[in-house]
């Protein structure tokens, strides 16, 4: 049947897509109270629907206009907080599959990157809460396969593709600026790959299409300040839209106070301190939600890094090496960028990559191991419903419940 199915890629993504969006909506409203980030982000989102003034000011404004969106279409309850983050976690899976379709040319490995996100844990529980990380993952995953579309287009399509790429990272950065860095890779990619084969990117000429990249992408980030306008109190104007930049860079540059689940960038891909985002009473029982990476597929991911970077480095395999070189800057930023304390849902985005780094290396050894890619959904699998409970806010037996899921010190 999976032969058959990785000859009609089109029904693939859709059955990959009602697959997620089912895994991602059943039981969206446990717990019944605001958890973790949804106590800044949903009431920033009720004060937007208001229009009533600015809050939130460190962050820009896209996401919490999408979770205002979805309580305004399905009310100011667990549903209408978390609705359009499923949808958008449903997209990013598909986005994957699609990513790594145009990568490799292929549709197995496609189809394992997307099972591995699905399953790696890290999306399924930001897909079902109203936080910002997932509409930045699913906004920038799809300027993605824009930018690849746009490299393999041969006709006129290929400007609608790489404009396109700009207006999704344009808004991925008006969700959050952990995207900015995106955004150069692209452009550097995109002068890289252009010297290295002219026929990629046909008819373009860098200049031009580098200009038109940056005006598309940074007017897609501003035009998504446009409720602010509307405030009663103190609406942004044109001539405060620059300022406020600078007074965001103040907010998301300041020393905070120590933070009990503070964790280095280093740490992060080991999974030596992942979050709490909720445990408690709620609705008579026992709950809990803990992101956690499936170490079945974020350890043997970072096995796959090491292979992909030797096969790109030694047998001079592009793909590969383009795959290691993504998850590389992915988690590299991370020391770099100038943030006071590091939580562990910042390896959100590096662990989307990674899952196509696992996918790409079992394709580039498909023959020494005889595809042996199926294998690894068994622990996959087996490692998903393990945690289940306490990914989903399901009903646990006692208050000290949760140390049976307590592999490491760091996870209590």
């Amino acid at each position: 049947m999976l032969d058959r199915l990785e000859q009609r890629p089109a029904l693939l993504a859709l059955l990959i897509a009602a697959v997620a969006q089912a895994l991602f909506t059943i039981g969206i409203e446990r717990p019944s109270t605001l958890l973790f980030d949804e106590v800044h982000y949903v009431t920033a989102a009720r004060v937007l629907l208001d229009f009533s003034h600015i809050t939130n000011p460190e962050h820009p404004m896209l996401g919490k206009s999408l979770i205002a969106l979805g309580i305004h279409l399905f009310g100011d309850n667990p549903i209408g907080w978390r609705a359009f983050s499923t949808l958008f976690g449903t997209a990013t899976i598909v986005g994957v599959y699609a990513f790594t379709l145009l990568l490799t040319r292929a549709t197995r490995p496609a189809l394992f990157a997307a099972i591995f996100a699905l399953l790696g844990q890290m999306v399924f529980v930001q897909a079902r809460i109203g936080m910002l990380d997932v509409f930045l993952g699913g906004f920038l995953v799809w300027g993605g396969v824009a930018f690849l579309a746009a490299m393999h287009a041969k006709t006129r399509r290929v400007w609608l593709w790489w404009l396109a790429s700009a207006v999704l990272l344009g808004a991925a950065v008006g969700v959050k600026w952990a995207a900015i860095p995106y955004v150069a890779l692209a452009g550097v990619a995109f002068l890289w790959l252009r010297w290295r084969d002219p026929a990629r990117f046909s008819g373009m000429h860098w200049f031009p299409a580098l200009a038109a990249f940056g005006v598309v992408s940074i007017a897609t980030y501003f035009a998504t300040f446009a409720p602010a306008f509307f405030y009663r109190v103190g609406p942004m104007t044109l001539d405060r839209l620059i300022p406020f930049q600078f007074e965001m860079w103040a907010l998301q540059t300041q020393v905070l106070s120590p933070h009990n689940y503070q964790s280095d960038w280093w740490s992060w891909p080991l999974m030596l301190r992942p979050i709490w985002y909720f445990y408690e009473k709620d609705q008579g029982v026992m709950r809990g939600v803990l992101l956690i990476g499936n170490p079945a597929i974020l350890w043997t991911g970072l096995v796959a890094v090491a292979a992909c970077w030797w096969a790109g480095v030694r047998e001079k395999a592009g793909v590969p090496l383009a795959a290691a070189m993504l998850w590389t800057f992915s988690i590299g930023i991370w020391a770099i960028i100038p943030k006071s304390l590091g939580f562990f849902y910042y390896y959100y985005l590096p662990s989307i990559v990674l899952c196509v780094v696992l996918a790409v290396a079992f394709h580039h050894w498909r023959d020494a191991l005889k595809r042996r890619d199926e294998w690894l959904l068994i622990p996959a699998v087996g490692a998903f419903a393990y945690f289940y409970p306490i990914l989903s806010a399901q009903a646990l037996t006692h208050e000290r419940a949760f140390t049976r899921w307590m592999w490491l010190p760091g996870w209590a």
